[in-house]
């Protein structure tokens, strides 16, 4: 169930809070993103103490391991990991999709070959949502048909076709009526696709929104357009959904991405960006984005971000996390992975709390303006 809390004066940012089976969550939110059951090289105890209130898995990668089997022994993905908060989960569309060469889109669903045996799998907008409710995630995601940018408006046209028709089949499958009805249960949002093209992201937004789901998705951006569209399609999308259900930008979260996605109205977000760029030495920090594996950090020794006070910035200098990665130590890769997690958090705190003061635009420019220094 969300509840819309409070709308910044000054513009389209949003305060909310999305309750589930596993506590609340306070909007805007970024989710980090544990693929594979786990944030890379992080323990659950660590993301929680960062100020995550809920984690994104992916049913594609679970599906093929540990595989369904495992997970319904383990008595789903919450046990399975050793996580009490929320969790969501992703169909695996993207992921699927990807794989042009390796799959092979169909009425009933995808046919695809696995990256990782070569093994055949059929997966249909049923047997996605199934294997989700055995991995007993918060929220659910529907199979979709994601396309990569640039892609032609009768191509396009013809996906959205598919799209509709599997949310259709996967919304059918819930015997109860989604809305505000409990926090009990599983949820599942709508996917709306449409690539750049706002006239088939407003049809898509009508069709999906009219079968009635817990909350709405923003998907296929930020696959190939430049940001610029990125933003303008997000806009637009956002400001045509239902102003009293829950919106999610799937797979955008730099920082200076997401304070613009929270200004057009977004509530949800997720993205690899903080832990992966973290297992490579991007340190994101208040005042810009570091490289900590370069020359000029050898003997500096201020923490990673003088206003930041997670464990790594408490503890450790620039100077001896440069070392670590130096020497191909993995603390340095744990360290700037905590630190990133970390400073999303806070940065996504601090634009709530903006928010509900009524002084979000003038929050966004004093960031950016130290960010961008």
């Amino acid at each position: 169930m969300f509840k819309l809390l409070h709308k910044d004066n000054s513009g389209k940012a949003r305060a909310g809070i999305l309750i589930t089976a596993h506590g609340e969550v306070h909007t805007p939110c970024f989710m980090p993103v544990g693929t594979q059951a786990t944030i890379k090289a992080l323990s659950g105890r660590e993301v929680k103490e960062s100020g995550a209130e809920m984690i994104m898995a992916n049913a594609y990668h679970l599906y093929l391991r540990p595989g369904e089997d495992i997970l319904k022994k383990a008595g789903g993905l919450h046990n399975f990991m050793s996580w009490g908060r929320s969790i969501m989960t992703d169909s695996g569309g993207y992921q699927i999709f990807s794989l042009a060469p390796l799959r092979k889109v169909k009425k009933d669903g995808v046919e695809f070959t696995s990256h990782i045996d070569g093994s055949r799998h059929f997966m249909t907008p049923e047997k996605i949502i199934e294997f989700q409710r055995i991995l007993g995630s918060d929220i659910m995601m529907p199979l979709d048909e994601c396309l990569h940018y640039p892609v032609s408006r009768s191509t396009v046209e013809e996906s959205l076709k598919t799209t509709f028709d599997w949310a259709k089949r996967s919304r059918k499958l819930l015997c109860y009526p989604c809305g505000p009805s409990g926090s009990d249960r599983q949820m599942l949002f709508g996917i709306i696709q449409g690539g750049t093209y706002p006239d088939l992201r407003k049809r898509a937004v009508e069709e999906i929104t009219g079968l009635g789901f817990d909350g709405y998705a923003i998907g296929g951006v930020a696959v190939g357009e430049p940001v610029g569209l990125i933003h303008e399609i997000t806009e637009y999308t956002a400001g045509i959904l239902p102003e009293n259900k829950i919106r999610y930008l799937m797979g955008v979260g730099t920082p200076l991405d997401m304070l613009s996605a929270i200004s057009e109205g977004v509530d949800l977000f997720d993205c690899v960006v903080p832990t992966r760029n973290g297992r490579n030495g991007q340190a994101f920090t208040s005042e810009g984005e570091l490289q900590l594996r370069n020359a000029p950090f050898k003997a500096d020794f201020r923490p990673i971000d003088e206003k930041c006070g997670c464990y790594a910035c408490r503890n450790y200098s620039r100077a001896y996390i440069r070392h670590l990665f130096n020497t191909e130590e993995i603390l340095g890769l744990r360290l700037v992975s905590l630190h990133n997690i970390c400073f999303y958090d806070k940065l996504i705190g601090d634009s709530r709390k903006a928010i509900e003061e009524n002084r979000f635009d003038g929050f966004k420019k004093e960031f950016l303006r130290r960010y961008e220094k």
